[in-house]
């Protein structure tokens, strides 16, 4: 039986289609006609032997075949994309500067390191965990080349809005661990914060009385507080410890929360290549994020 080899650019196609939710925007981002793209799925299919994808409404469906497809073609695109900047890459050095949020510490950052250190084995990372103020200040001030941060009302030149996350109240299980008549218990981060803002204000908003339980510098406290039954508090889903709980606020009769930005703030317009390359990487990583 021969070997099926598949085509890299075919599998970039057919990723990129599902991930932006239209093969005809994948034509225009890959600048390729819609017909080319066509014919490269009609290729991938062939290949595969089996159809990858079905109609659904007036678009198109994964198959499970091609949900199992779509995972080996973004290993294979990574693989390819992270050999190609090694062989690039090697013989840089310097260092890159990101700044970010305790949020994505542990969900985000060791896997982009990672991969990021395989592919510029010279280079130096230096990784500063700040509040979102302080990221924009240092940033500003020339001490960041990157930040992953929260975006806000100041206007930042260089940013790249990567998705927006639903604020959620969350507490130390599924149950609401006060009493329907007292005030609602706050577990926060010293201010400013703006999730702290956004809770107090949609209390407000709601007419709930409130109370600040616990306050804390770090986000490493206030995971504690809570999950000490402390009281709740107001975080995004990215990131969150596996034995905290989101609070479904109808159940719990909590006022929704809006949701808040995420961008990656650039220190210079056209940064250097391999300040670039982590920049990708971040992307890439955040927007795949559950």
């Amino acid at each position: 039986m021969s070997r099926i080899h598949f085509d890299l650019d075919v599998m970039r196609s057919f990723v990129t289609g599902i991930e932006l939710g239209s093969f005809a925007k994948a034509a225009d981002r890959l600048s390729r006609s819609t017909s080319a793209v066509s014919a490269q799925l009609k290729k991938l299919e062939d290949q595969a032997g089996t159809p990858l994808l079905r109609k659904a409404g007036r678009g198109m469906a994964l198959t499970e075949a091609g949900e199992v497809m779509l995972g080996y073609a973004r290993r294979l695109l990574e693989l390819n994309d992270e050999a190609a900047s090694a062989v690039r890459g090697v013989q840089l050095e310097g260092r890159v500067r990101l700044g970010l949020q305790e949020d994505f510490g542990e969900n985000v950052l060791p896997e982009v390191l990672g991969r990021f250190k395989r592919a510029h084995p010279k280079l130096r990372v230096e990784v500063h965990i700040a509040r979102n103020a302080a990221l924009m200040q240092s940033l500003d001030a020339g001490r960041l080349d990157l930040a992953l941060a929260w975006e806000t009302d100041v206007r930042a030149a260089h940013a790249q809005h990567i998705r927006s996350l639903p604020m959620c109240w969350l507490g130390s299980d599924a149950e609401r661990p006060y009493a329907a008549d007292e005030p609602v218990p706050l577990v926060v981060l010293d201010a400013p914060c703006l999730m702290r803002s956004a809770a107090t204000e949609a209390l407000d908003r709601a007419g709930l009385a409130w109370r600040i339980a616990f306050t804390s510098a770090s986000l490493a406290g206030t995971w504690a507080a809570v999950k000490a039954g402390l009281g709740i508090s107001v975080r995004t889903p990215l990131g969150l410890p596996a034995d905290v709980c989101t609070l479904d606020a109808a159940a719990t009769k909590l006022p929704a929360l809006p949701k808040l930005g995420l961008a990656l703030y650039r220190r210079e317009a056209e940064p250097e290549p391999v300040v670039e390359r982590l920049a990708e990487l971040i992307v890439q990583r955040v927007s795949e994020a559950t």
